[in-house]
C-alpha cells in the first residue's frame, strides 16, 4: 500500500529541515512525498531542492493559503492513503507512516492517533500532550475533534465528500473532519500512539483575536454542513484540551 505524504510549506526555513528528516526517515513504506510551496521569499525553496530526487512532487508559487495548497497536494497524490505534515511539524519516530499503514485494513477508510505540543527550540520538550482516546457516536457535538496532523485518510474518502473548503480561513481541517466523520458517518481507528511532535504556536491560538475567530469559524463549519450543535459544543471543545496540560 502506497502512502502520498503531503507538506504545505510558506517562508519555514527555520523548521522545514526537521520536517523533511523527520518524513524521509520513515522505515518500511512506500512512500510519495508531496511538498507544495506558496512561493517562499526565504531559504525555504532552496532546502527542499537540495534533497533532490528524494521528494517526489515540489511545486512553489503563490497559493490561496495553506488549505490550498493542502488541496494542490492531495490533486497530485497518487498513494493509496494521505497524510498531511505542516512544515514545522515532525513525526515522533522512524515508525509512524509503517504503523499507521498497518492499520489500514481493507474496512479502514480514516485513522487519526495521539500528538504532543513540544517547545518551538527544543522538539524534545514536551509542553502539552493530547491523548485523542477512541472515536464515539456524536463525539463532535460534545466538543472531541481528533489531531489534524495524525490524519490519515484514504484517497477515494477526499473524491468522494471533498477536500478542504477555503471558505474558512483556520478551521478547514476542523471543519472536513466534521464533514467526513460526523455528517458522512465515516467511523475512523484509532491508532493509540504518539505519532506528530508539534510546534507550539498555531495560528488559531496566537491570540485571543485568532482564538474568537477560530471559534466562529467552528459555528460557521456546522452551518455550512447544515448540522445543528448542541448549545454546549462550541464551549466543550476549548475545556477538553485542559486535560492536555496535564499529561506530559
Amino acid at each position: 500500500m502506497k502512502i502520498s505524504l503531503i507538506t504545505v510549506s510558506f517562508n519555514a526555513a527555520d523548521t522545514i529541515k526537521d520536517t523533511i528528516d523527520s518524513v524521509l526517515s520513515q522505515k518500511g513504506v512506500d512512500l510519495e512525498y508531496i511538498i507544495i510551496d506558496g512561493g517562499s521569499t526565504d531559504e525555504t525553496v532552496a532546502i527542499v531542492k537540495s534533497y533532490g530526487d528524494q521528494i517526489s512532487t515540489f511545486v512553489s508559487a503563490p497559493d490561496k493559503g495553506i488549505y490550498d495548497g493542502m488541496n494542490k497536494g492531495i490533486a497530485l497524490a497518487s498513494g493509496d492513503v494521505i497524510g498531511i505534515l505542516n512544515a514545522d511539524d515532525m513525526y515522533a519516530d522512524e515508525q509512524v507512516l509503517q504503523e499507521v499503514i498497518s492499520c489500514f485494513t481493507p474496512e479502514t477508510e480514516v485513522l487519526y492517533g495521539d500528538l504532543v505540543y513540544v517547545d518551538q527550540n527544543n522538539t524534545n520538550k514536551v509542553k502539552r500532550t493530547w491523548i485523542a482516546k477512541p472515536y464515539k457516536k456524536n463525539a463532535f457535538l460534545k466538543g472531541w475533534m481528533p489531531p489534524h496532523p495524525t490524519f490519515f485518510v484514504r484517497k477515494e474518502i477526499y473524491e468522494k465528500y471533498g477536500a478542504y473548503t477555503l471558505q474558512l480561513k483556520s478551521a478547514a481541517d476542523y471543519e472536513l473532519m466534521l464533514r467526513v466523520i460526523h455528517k458522512q458517518s465515516v467511523t475512523p481507528v484509532y491508532l493509540n500512539k504518539i505519532l506528530v511532535k508539534m510546534r507550539l504556536g498555531g495560528a488559531s491560538n496566537a491570540s485571543l483575536k485568532n482564538r474568537l475567530r477560530a471559534n466562529r469559524e467552528d459555528k460557521k463549519a456546522w452551518e455550512m454542513n447544515q448540522l445543528k450543535p448542541l448549545k454546549t459544543t462550541f464551549i466543550r471543545k476549548p475545556i477538553s484540551k485542559i486535560g492536555q496540560f496535564f499529561k506530559k
